[in-house]
């Protein structure tokens, strides 16, 4: 349902009264009551219903005569006047809409950008507290890893990497003990600098240790 915009009192007298006319309730050449009468009837000060009448003189809907109200001159422009100022007023409610609407707008656009900035500074703040990439190699079965544990092998001495997980098959092993022996088919996962990368791919791949 489109909301309607609010007009001056004196605005919403002014069409009440012409709406009066275009429906023959207040007749062409009918006596419009006098100021003090029209603004007992609708509540509101002299003045207002002087700004009323002055409205509708200036749309020739009637003449404003010294100390005696007013005169009806014009049904049909009445009338008119009557559809212009609906209309006039469907076009108030959607211009309170769309800057109702663009207020909402900006401020969506700034609750997006503080989230955005809130991503920007917890990646920036994960990157700095995670400076190592997790790298995964697999263990074949000719492995000199084969049959012996990771801490027999020092495999840390000879690669500078750390190893944080062992998948076997269908399940995770995290934080291998240096008792886990290594078996052919398990994967390595392992944290350290790119330089580890070849070390660790050679160590576990060499014939010989």
């Amino acid at each position: 349902m489109r909301e309607r915009a609010t007009s001056p009192v004196y605005a919403q007298i002014a069409f009440d009264i012409a709406k009066r006319i275009a429906g023959s309730e207040l007749k062409e050449n009918a006596r419009i009551y006098g100021r003090s009468l029209l603004a007992s009837e609708y509540g509101v000060s002299p003045e207002t219903i002087r700004r009323s009448l002055r409205l509708l003189a200036d749309m020739g809907i009637v003449e404003i005569r010294q100390n005696s109200g007013g005169i009806v001159l014009s049904r049909e422009k009445a009338k008119q006047y009557t559809l212009r100022f609906n209309e006039y007023m469907d076009v108030r409610a959607l211009q309170k809409r769309l800057r109702a609407l663009l207020i909402e707008q900006e401020k969506t656009s700034r609750e997006i950008l503080d989230i955005a900035d809130s991503i920007v500074y917890t990646n920036e703040k994960f990157h700095k507290h995670n400076l190592f990439q997790a790298y995964e190699v697999n263990v074949p079965e000719a492995s000199p890893l084969c049959g012996t544990t990771l801490y027999a092998a020092d495999f840390w001495q000879h690669t500078g990497a750390t190893v944080i997980a062992i998948r076997r098959e269908d399940r995770v092993i995290l934080s291998p003990g240096p008792r886990l022996e290594v078996r052919a088919g398990d994967w390595l996962v392992y944290i350290g600098d790119t330089a580890a990368i070849d070390a660790v791919e050679a160590f576990v791949e060499s014939k010989e240790r």
